[in-house]
């Protein structure tokens, strides 16, 4: 299939280079040309100059980048190189408000977007094996699927525009419960003098056990917090989740709380660190970067 991709970052670029090696055409756009360029020698894409020269004649147009205003501005500039019939994925995690709007403008250019945020964090992406909620036409979503499995190990219709986005705010949700959950463990298990490796080997093998644990509980234990996914993210994604939380009448004081959590990370110099760097927060020494 001929694609365009822009977004060329932590995960946009090993998902691109994932539909390159599947034997698809892949044209790669990045604002950084050298990142475009880097990744097209890598991977075996073609770097474009512009979005309009990834997105010309694509049959799939796929973008992977910061926020609602650069979807806006990507979809924008992209959809008059695009045929009638082509499908537009946006695996960025952004409002529902955007996505309901951007399908519409997409629609009325004969064109379907596809809301369709991953989780799996970069190593997801590295690794090919990233989780995809998605709404939208279903039929437009059962045609690329086959495609996204070049990079994800499941992809789920959630509904109409704007479902993909919802259902990965409920995965935010979640992430920020269970990851303060474990930074006051890990924090409890120090002070109280445990063996914290050996903590885990206990709690891991029952009803406590989860990815985070498995995957942070002794990286967090450690004090270090070079893991992917960045605060600064989080923090935009939480608060998304906070806006539509006031607007649907649901209560989230938990994700409200550890949202505040993380800007005191943000104060502490911690914008960068990934988001099991809530334990920083409770430890008598500072993170190691």
């Amino acid at each position: 299939m001929k694609i365009g991709f822009a977004g060329l970052g932590v995960m946009g670029a090993p998902m691109a280079r994932h539909l390159a090696g599947a034997g698809h055409e892949v044209t790669g756009y990045n604002r950084s040309p050298d990142k475009a360029r880097a990744w097209a020698a890598a991977a075996g894409g073609r770097p474009a100059a512009t979005v309009a020269e990834a997105a010309r004649d694509a049959e799939l147009f796929i973008l992977c980048v910061g926020n609602d205003g650069d979807v806006r501005e990507v979809v924008l500039q992209a959809l008059p190189e695009l045929g009638s019939g082509a499908v537009i994925v946006d695996h960025t995690t952004t409002s529902a408000h955007v996505a309901r709007e951007m399908a519409a403008v997409a629609d009325a250019a004969g064109v379907a977007f596809i809301d369709a945020p991953v989780s799996g964090g970069q190593a997801g992406a590295e690794a090919g094996k990233l989780s995809v909620m998605a709404g939208g036409d279903p039929a437009a979503l059962a045609r690329v699927e086959p495609v996204l499995g070049a990079y994800a190990k499941a992809v789920k219709h959630m509904g109409p525009a704007g479902a993909g986005q919802l259902t990965k705010m409920v995965n935010q949700i979640c992430i920020a419960g269970v990851v303060q959950g474990l930074a006051e463990a890990v924090h409890f298990a120090q002070s109280a003098g445990l063996d914290t490796d050996a903590v885990y080997d206990a709690v891991s093998q029952g009803a406590a056990q989860s990815w985070q644990m498995d995957n942070r509980w002794k990286t967090m234990a450690r004090g270090e917090f070079e893991f992917g996914f960045a605060v600064d993210w989080m923090r935009k994604d939480l608060g998304l989740v906070l806006e539509e939380a006031r607007a649907n009448g649901s209560h989230l004081a938990l994700t409200a709380l550890v949202d505040q959590f993380y800007s005191e990370i943000q104060a502490m110099g911690g914008a960068r660190w990934d988001t099991s760097s809530l334990a920083a927060r409770l430890q008598d020494r500072p993170a190691r970067r």
